[in-house]
C-alpha cells in the first residue's frame, strides 16, 4: 500500500510538518517521490511512524529515538544497549515523579496555609516573595 504524506498523517495520528521533521533529521526514511513530486510512503513508513510517535509519548528525547531505532534495525549490538536506554529512560522519569511529589506536597502546604488565614494578605503569595 502506497500512502501520500495526508494519509500518513491520519494513520499515525502525526502532523504532515512533524513527519516531514522526521525526515529531515533522519529518523524516518525519506519518501519515494511520485512523477509529480508527491511523497509517497510505505507501510513500512506507517511502522516506523507509529515507533516514533508511541516512543515521544513514552517521553523519549529524540537522540534516544535515533539509538533505539539504529539497535532494530541491526546496525549495533543490541540486546544490553537497549535496554540500558530504557532503563536510563525510567530513571530519569521516576527522578521527574519524585520531584513532581515534592512540588505538590510544597503547594499544597500554601493552599492549605492561605485557605486557613483569614487575614486579607493572601499567605500563598507572601510565600513566593
Amino acid at each position: 500500500m502506497i500512502y501520500s504524506i495526508g494519509q500518513l498523517s491520519k494513520l499515525t495520528q502525526c502532523k504532515i510538518p512533524t513527519i516531514r521533521y522526521y525526515e529531515e533529521i533522519g529518523i524516518l526514511d525519506k519518501a519515494t517521490r511520485s512523477t509529480g513530486n508527491q511523497r509517497q510512503y510505505t507501510q513500512a513508513h506507517c511502522e516506523r511512524l507509529n515507533l516514533i510517535c508511541h516512543s515521544r509519548a513514552l517521553g523519549f528525547s529524540l537522540k534516544e529515538i535515533k539509538q533505539l531505532i539504529k539497535l532494530q534495525n541491526g546496525q549495533f549490538d543490541s540486546g544490553q544497549k537497549s535496554h540500558s536506554i530504557v532503563q536510563s529512560h525510567l530513571t530519569d522519569v521516576r527522578n521527574k515523579i519524585a520531584k513532581l511529589k515534592e512540588l505538590e506536597l510544597q503547594l499544597l502546604t500554601l493552599v492549605e496555609q492561605c485557605h486557613q488565614s483569614e487575614t486579607s494578605d493572601c499567605l500563598c503569595v507572601s510565600a513566593l516573595k
